[in-house]
């Protein structure tokens, strides 16, 4: 909420544009389609801005223009057509609800230029991310955003948030300018259990920890697909550094619309949760984990055995 708001702040601008399925928190306009369904989102030329919550204002949906993930030629023609008009772009560049799989180089640096000839910004959601390289996910790309909103794990266990970016951009928020754009404060704001428990954490940040979770998603990726391979059911992972997904598809999605689960893969889901919560290891339910500095390759290799089981039980 606070970069989409910076972003309109800074160029004066009313719409934002959003990667469909993406999430980016419960604002009004960035919750916009984040949950379409197949009977509402529309065309894949032309996707739909497709509400979340019940009685959200048709102009805030109108003011949210919908990409594909991925797509450059239909992303390109959708963002045209709203030249002059968008404040900035905002894009997770491993979206979970998408699918997990990592952002194409080519679709990030196409946004990242139509943006600078726009005019417009490009924002980064790292609150998820952020964990994948040292210098987050971002650091996959030869690309700069103008902002990057950050959370989660920067907060130590406690609610956070945070932006960061261009001097002259964040200076919208500047309590002592002439005239503040954007004034900013909250109760949340400068928490100090947050700050010291966010403190804490960032100072074992580091890019020892970073390659030490990022192995172990490495050994549970490769685990899983052995597992895929020698029980035949058609399934894939998708993900990068610390975070991975499960699909019961059998081909890694590519975008929201692939990444759709029907009402079968979900039933099998159900299963195979339900055997790995049964083995002692948990996975959120659409089968997607994250690893954890507490974690060791004999937690892995528990993880990979229970979705083999389930695997095979679903076969």
């Amino acid at each position: 909420m606070g970069a989409i708001k910076a972003s309109r702040a800074f160029t004066s601008r009313p719409k934002i544009a959003k990667v469909e399925g993406a999430y980016h928190g419960l604002y009004d306009y960035a919750e916009v389609s984040q949950t379409a369904k197949p009977d509402a989102w529309g065309a894949v030329d032309k996707p739909n801005s497709v509400p979340v919550a019940h009685g959200t204002p048709t102009k805030a949906l109108d003011d949210v223009v919908i990409i594909p993930f991925n797509d450059i030629p239909r992303a390109r023609a959708i963002l045209d057509q709203h030249k002059g008009q968008i404040a900035c772009v905002l894009l997770d560049l491993m979206p979970h609800r998408v699918g997990l799989r990592p952002a194409e180089a080519d679709f990030v640096e196409f946004l990242r230029e139509w943006t600078t000839k726009d005019e417009s910004l490009l924002v980064l959601d790292e609150v998820i991310t952020f964990r994948s390289t040292y210098s987050g996910a971002q650091g996959w790309y030869n690309i700069q955003p103008d902002l990057t909103a950050l959370g989660k794990m920067i907060g130590g266990g406690f609610p956070v948030g945070a932006i960061a970016g261009r001097a002259d951009v964040m200076d919208v928020m500047n309590p002592l300018a002439k005239k503040v754009l954007f004034p900013h404060s909250g109760t949340f704001s400068a928490n100090p259990i947050t700050m010291t428990a966010g403190l804490v954490s960032m100072l074992d940040f580091d890019e020892e920890a970073v390659d030490q979770v990022n192995a172990l998603a490495a050994r549970a990726i490769e685990g899983i697909n052995e597992a895929i391979a020698e029980t035949g059911i058609k399934a894939c992972v998708t993900g990068g550094g610390s975070m991975f997904r499960v699909h019961l598809k059998e081909h890694p999605p590519i975008n929201y619309r692939e990444a759709y689960t029907t009402a079968q893969e979900n039933a099998r889901l159900v299963v195979l949760l339900d055997n790995i919560f049964d083995e002692d290891s948990l996975m959120i339910n659409t089968c997607a984990a994250v690893m954890a500095t507490t974690m060791h390759d004999t937690d892995i290799d528990a993880l990979v055995a229970a979705l083999k089981t389930g695997f095979a039980e679903i076969e």
